[in-house]
């Protein structure tokens, strides 16, 4: 990205937000349990928990420490004030972790109405993180979640307080869904919790929103909700999101070789054994274990277009070209397979493009299909469906046949604040079941015995 792209994403966020600054100053009052400044992000210790008590013997969603700040797009401070707490939360693993979350008050709000937004930040470095980002640590992969300072801008003008959490979590364990979804849900349970000084009611109703990195935070939120906190499940008034991910190993096998999305094969074999802690380096050629080791702390801005044509058995021994050879790595992506995990209470908007050949890549392998680039068109669709057959919510779908991943965002955003906006009023959530096309399977991977 060129200094002159910077530069205007800079001048625009900091003039979106710049249109909150004069009644945020109500924010202002929120009470900082840390340094107000921006700090070195290699050198805060805010984000670890250092307290005398076990992690384990918090609550998800108790705060351990808390902070107020001035929001920051690109480096630039504005005037708008941000609450930003470290919280216990749960790893992909299930073991006790300490996430971190930033919440910014709404000028006209009240407390009882907010929105989660998860970032697609996506990133193997956690200093990519938005908190840090709105800290005002300046890094490339930050310039993302900056960037999205022109989405929440426009949810703080409606009315809406904002919710912003790491998703990925301190490690930045890249696409490990299920701790995106602990982040996100102990995040809202952060964020109004009475420790935590923001203003928002125990009892407010939240709204989660994301695209693609977004969206499997927030998918996952919602369907994990009703088991891990259903004390959040019954507050959802729903979740929107659009580029979603949802059978992993076929989106391994969909950007297989393609022009500018094949940069995400490192990232995910990398996110996946980080978050499982397994090592997936044995399994790797020697041109695998460079490209690994190059991407190990990479941003998804510093993958894309780096690897053209970069396929898995390029990446592996050739004993282990078929990934499903590789049984640590076929237990690990089923965890993470959205069709396996629980069906959400909650109503959905689901978006999802299918004009990948936009962004390079131009697969079409049986049993997957098509998709927006990154993203396999037919699992969404089977995942949409799925919840229509298993849940009692109504799920609204849109396939956009002529837009990739990147230009799916465009529409997908007014629709689904629109649409959050129709589930805040207490309209009746509108169904496409029975009108969405068949998907994919999604059923678990089974391994398969290596070459000998």
């Amino acid at each position: 990205m060129d200094k002159i792209a910077v530069r205007h994403i800079a001048t625009a966020g900091v003039t979106a937000l710049a249109l909150t600054a004069a009644p945020a100053a109500a924010v202002a009052s929120a009470p900082a349990g840390g340094s107000s400044a921006a700090t070195a992000a290699s050198s805060d210790s805010f984000y670890t928990y250092d307290g005398s008590k076990p992690l384990s013997s918090y609550a998800p969603g108790d705060v351990l420490k808390k902070r107020t700040l001035q929001y920051h797009v690109v480096g630039i401070p504005t005037p708008v004030k941000a609450v930003q707490l470290l919280y216990r939360t749960t790893d992909a693993q299930n073991r006790p972790s300490a996430g971190v979350t930033t919440v910014v008050r709404s000028p006209g709000g009240d407390g009882s109405k907010a929105v989660s937004y998860q970032s697609f930040y996506d990133s193997l470095n956690p200093e990519d993180g938005p908190s840090r980002a709105i800290a005002g640590d300046l890094r490339l992969g930050g310039v993302i979640a900056n960037a999205e300072s022109l989405f929440v801008a426009p949810l703080l003008l409606q009315g809406y307080d904002v919710v912003i959490p790491d998703t990925e979590g301190q490690s930045a364990d890249f696409a490990a869904g299920p701790e995106y979804g602990y982040n996100t849900l102990d995040s809202i349970r952060a964020a109004g919790n009475s420790a935590s000084g923001t203003g928002i009611r125990p009892d407010a109703r939240f709204g989660l929103v994301g695209y693609s990195g977004g969206a499997i935070a927030t998918n996952w939120a919602a369907a994990l909700a009703p088991g891990y906190a259903p004390d959040v499940d019954k507050r959802l008034v729903g979740y929107a999101e659009g580029g979603l991910l949802v059978k992993p190993s076929h989106n391994l096998k969909y950007v297989d070789g393609s022009l500018v999305w094949s940069g995400v094969i490192p990232m995910a074999i990398i996110g996946v054994a980080r978050s499982y802690d397994i090592d997936l380096k044995r399994y790797m050629s020697d041109y695998g274990k460079k490209v690994y080791e190059k991407v190990e702390h990479a941003s998804i801005v510093d993958a894309l277009g780096r690897y053209p044509g970069l396929t898995w058995k390029k990446m592996a021994k050739p004993e282990y070209a078929d990934p499903n050879s590789v049984p640590e790595f076929v237990e690990a992506v089923n965890k993470i397979n959205l069709g396996s995990a629980p069906t959400p209470t909650a109503p959905g908007f689901i978006a999802q493009g299918n004009g990948g050949v936009l962004e390079g890549t131009f697969s079409n392998r049986p049993g997957v299909g098509t998709g927006d680039g990154v993203m396999v068109a037919g699992d969404v669709r089977a995942l949409a469906r799925q919840y229509c057959d298993k849940g009692d919510a109504a799920i609204k779908f849109r396939q956009y046949d002529a837009l990739s991943h990147v230009g799916a965002i465009v529409p997908w955003v007014p629709s689904a604040l629109s649409w959050l906006n129709d589930r805040f009023a207490g309209k009746k959530a509108p169904s496409d079941c029975g009108n969405i096309a068949p998907g994919n399977s999604l059923a678990p991977d089974k391994p398969v015995p290596h070459a000998r």
